[in-house]
């Protein structure tokens, strides 16, 4: 019992030291492996992912996703220095490459790798569209979603070295453990802290897209494109992301607070 409540205090005190703060929310998150390991295999591996892909340059549409995705990254410089946040982006190396690929996706390595497919063009059909992607891409690198995410699939997994140590002498209780755990910490615990990141990466993505002069309402048209695709979705809590109509709802409760923070940034027009 002793090395029990020894080895269970040192883990509270190590999970207390590996956190960090999300200047977005000001809550402390896991950070169990630092950027400065992170960043260096992202850079890696988006310049191997696109040495391996038909990246397209030069053309209209790659050159709007580079000036709106420029416009976002400046817009979060804005607000992170304004709040007191000087220098923490100084790790971070800006990308954002258009890629030619059917799929209607878009996504963000750590450090602020990004990539939008040509499919998803048609459903973002304007700028402002455009921004509310990359508002929504630009805001998890800044949150350090990837870091969390990583930190939390070590943690799903000691827990699952643990469990099997202490059943080890019993390997029908270990097998259902296995099982209950699996489905349980995947339902119950990573797939709601993956929706929680997808929110929290539309909420600040509203906010840097309009400090970036663009219409957060057109966030929500967006959603409402995606949704018209169609296809047969899984329930929202079997799912990593909020529903569309979830998103689309807490969009617009949010459209006011994002335009009146960026008009303390000067910013009064909004471009649809």
């Amino acid at each position: 019992m002793k090395i029990k409540r020894v080895l269970t205090t040192g883990l509270m005190l190590f999970l207390l030291i590996a956190c960090t703060t999300n200047p977005f929310t000001g809550k402390q998150t896991l950070a169990l492996v630092p950027n400065s390991q992170i960043l260096p295999m992202a850079f890696q591996q988006y310049n191997q992912f696109l040495s391996e892909n038909k990246v397209v340059k030069g053309t209209a549409d790659a050159n709007r996703i580079n000036n709106v995705g420029q416009k976002i990254a400046t817009a979060s410089e804005r607000w992170l220095n304004a709040n007191g946040y000087q220098g923490y982006l100084s790790e971070y190396q800006w990308e954002f490459n258009l890629v030619e690929d059917e799929a209607v996706n878009a996504w963000c390595m750590p450090g602020g790798k990004i990539v939008f497919y040509t499919g998803i063009l048609p459903v973002a059909n304007s700028e402002a569209r455009i921004a509310a992607i990359m508002g929504h891409e630009v805001a998890h690198a800044l949150a350090n979603h990837g870091q969390q995410r990583m930190s939390a699939g070590q943690l799903q997994q000691l827990g699952a070295v643990a469990g099997n140590v202490a059943l080890a002498n019993d390997p029908e209780y270990q097998a259902i453990f296995n099982t209950a755990y699996g489905v349980g910490t995947t339902v119950g615990v990573m797939m709601p802290f993956s929706r929680n990141h997808e929110t929290e990466a539309d909420r600040i993505g509203l906010i840097l897209m309009a400090m970036a002069g663009y219409d957060p309402v057109e966030a929500a048209e967006l959603w409402k494109r995606m949704q018209e695709q169609g296809g047969a979705a899984p329930p929202e809590f079997l799912s990593t992301h909020p529903s569309s109509t979830t998103r689309i709802n807490n969009i617009l409760s949010w459209v006011d607070e994002s335009k009146a923070e960026a008009r303390k940034f000067g910013v009064t027009t909004f471009k649809k």
